[in-house]
């Protein structure tokens, strides 16, 4: 029987031209549609597999999303931390009273912070000093390197943090850390004569000191008004009770008046 033409070389199926005796090809797997319906292209097999990819997929986000936000909490945690340590440095540095740290043994990092916010600093001999942060992967926050960097300028204080060296009480003496060294016995009895002789002044006086020191420190021009300001003291009964004792050759007795 004569064949149609071409039937005996190929056949046509839907623009997809097979020779004899070869089975199609399964058509391309294709996305599944929007809206949820099934490809009718998709074996059972390649659903399976494309819906274990998109549960994947949603836990793999899943888990990007929850890092992102822990990252985030424990960063806002960090920032109020440092936050409420740098306003505790700076309530130390800025405070109205006179503040004399007596040192004995390590002040390492806060200690040294702590330490370099108060207004006289006496230390024993076997004290060290020193903030070896660069070896702990962090910096410093600017808020507790405030006090530092007023006290002993940038040289000093990136020197300390660069290097990460421990410093004797005498090296610390030498860059302007410290007051003065003692011996370590002697180390609270010396703050204590310390205070005493602070005590032993006016203490508006005092006050007024430690006002224009950080005042003066902004490098601002002093007002007009500033400057009769200054001159406040001689209104107060500690001026009088002071004068009168120097001529008198006698202790004054302040009252902060």
């Amino acid at each position: 029987m004569a064949a149609r033409a071409g039937e005996g070389d190929q056949r046509v199926d839907r623009g997809v031209r097979q020779r004899p005796g070869r089975r199609r090809r399964p058509q391309e797997a294709r996305p599944r549609a929007e809206g949820g319906d099934r490809d009718p292209g998709l074996t059972a097999t390649d659903r399976g597999r494309d819906r274990q990819e998109r549960e994947v997929d949603g836990r793999a986000g899943a888990h990007l999303d929850v890092g992102a936000a822990e990252v985030g909490r424990r960063r806002r945690q960090v920032d109020a931390g440092d936050d409420l340590v740098a306003s505790a440095l700076d309530a130390i540095r800025c405070c109205a009273l006179p503040t004399v740290a007596a040192i004995r043994g390590a002040c390492i990092g806060g200690g040294l912070e702590i330490a370099g916010c108060c207004d006289i600093r006496i230390a024993g001999e076997s004290a060290r000093f020193g903030a070896p942060i660069n070896r702990l992967g962090f910096s410093m926050y600017p808020g507790e390197m405030a006090g530092l960097l007023a006290l002993v300028g940038p040289a000093v204080v990136l020197e300390i943090l660069l290097e990460g060296r421990i410093l004797t009480a005498h090296e610390a003496l030498h860059k302007g850390l410290l007051s003065r060294v003692v011996g370590d016995a002697s180390v609270f009895d010396e703050a204590a004569a310390c205070a005493a002789r602070i005590c032993a002044g006016a203490p508006l006086v005092a006050r007024w000191h430690k006002q224009w020191v950080r005042r003066l420190m902004n490098g601002a021009p002093l007002s007009e008004a500033e400057k009769r300001e200054a001159f406040d003291f001689l209104a107060t009964a500690d001026y009088r009770e002071g004068l009168d004792a120097f001529l008198n050759k006698r202790t004054p007795r302040f009252t902060g008046r």
